[in-house]
């Protein structure tokens, strides 16, 4: 069974002609790295631009309210579908997705070893505009049923990270507390948005992006001391973040 209907399926393979009408950033990552709020403020960011913008909100989080635990194994595809058909049946404007039917995927990946969502997941992450995976510097908080725990945390981000690196699909990856995370995402759509109509100026949503810049200095010399230059100018980006780690490794 397919996530989305045919028309939708048949819109996304005509492409070039949608592009123009809606533009798709994907928030990922796992639990409790702040992929809902920092939707939520990038959509009223946009908002205060002036722009269409929609939030869509994560299908998996009514789904445990609404029946008192998380969903078993064979109920995780018609979760997988009913976020894509959210998500792309937003046809105008900036469509902020707190989560793609990928996170399904990866979550039936760790709790089920079932892997058999990933391909269709895959085709549809590849439609969107931006993709940003949330960091894990910030600290894990209880939320109900849907957390597991931190120990959760890295084995998931790193399950993120290899589908879309196996697929070839760019991704940034946002660091920062409170409004330097909101900077951070900002700056990577303002630089990672291709197709825009025209300049997006997004900076002045906010105070300042000179935090954003400052706290990413301040991190990376954290980190190693300055044995290492930081030879990466693109704030958030995945090669960038993994020379980085590669180097303090050896």
């Amino acid at each position: 069974m397919a996530f989305l209907p045919c028309s939708v399926t048949l819109a996304f393979k005509l492409g070039v002609a949608m592009s123009n009408r809606v533009i798709r950033v994907a928030l990922l990552g796992a639990e409790s790295t702040g992929k809902t709020s920092l939707s939520q403020h990038i959509t009223k960011a946009l908002l205060a631009q002036g722009q269409m913008a929609v939030y869509v909100p994560e299908v998996l989080r009514e789904w445990c309210q609404m029946n008192g635990r998380t969903p078993a194994l064979h109920e995780q595809r018609q979760i997988a579908q009913q976020q894509a058909e959210r998500i792309f049946s937003i046809q105008e404007g900036w469509v902020i997705a707190d989560t793609t039917p990928l996170m399904t995927a990866v979550y039936s990946d760790y709790v089920f070893k079932d892997l058999s969502l990933y391909e269709e997941a895959l085709g549809l992450q590849a439609q969107f505009d931006l993709t940003l995976v949330m960091g894990l510097d910030v600290a894990w908080v209880p939320d109900g049923l849907q957390r597991d725990g931190e120990h959760v945390r890295e084995p998931v981000d790193n399950l993120v990270r290899q589908a879309m690196s196996k697929s070839q699909l760019p991704f940034k990856v946002i660091y920062g507390q409170d409004e330097a995370r909101l900077n951070a995402a900002l700056l990577a759509i303002s630089q990672g948005i291709s197709n825009l109509n025209e300049p997006l100026d997004l900076k002045f949503s906010v105070p300042s992006l000179q935090p954003t810049q400052t706290q990413r200095e301040a991190s990376q010399y954290g980190l190693n001391q300055g044995k290492t230059a930081w030879r990466c100018d693109l704030c958030s980006d995945a090669e960038c973040e993994h020379r980085l780690f590669s180097d303090l490794l050896k």
